[in-house]
């Protein structure tokens, strides 16, 4: 059983900048990637930035050079550093992880309940 959770979210103005951090608790063998979802009232769930075990990070092009994603593998946690925010940014963001709990196990995937974003003056 894996949970996750996060944290930093709440209310920025335009081109401010908040960092939302996530962490993996409970049976953790290895964790294959981490990722940030967001979705925006009334609009679909979208992929914003995932990073995968031996790999380079990946963004939306929406988020690009803007934000930063980074893990630390030690301690099963994950960070989104948001810098120059945009009111389209506003959105709950979600973690989510792939996690296998035991050598030879399966990855499965986990959610966090998310934490809200809003941009705003």
């Amino acid at each position: 059983q894996v949970q996750l959770m996060e944290s930093g979210g709440g209310l920025v103005q335009p081109g401010g900048s908040l960092r939302l951090s996530c962490v993996a608790s409970g049976i953790i063998f290895s964790i294959d990637y981490m990722g940030w979802y967001r979705q925006a009232p009334g609009k679909q769930r979208e992929l914003v930035a995932f990073i995968r075990s031996g790999s380079s990070a990946n963004y939306a092009d929406s988020v690009k050079g803007r934000f930063t994603i980074s893990r630390d593998n030690a301690k099963n946690t994950m960070d989104l550093q948001m810098n120059s925010l945009k009111p389209e940014d506003t959105a709950v963001y979600y973690c989510n992880a792939g996690v296998k709990s035991w050598l030879g196990g399966t990855v499965r995937d986990y959610w966090g309940q998310g934490t809200q974003v809003t941009v705003s003056s």
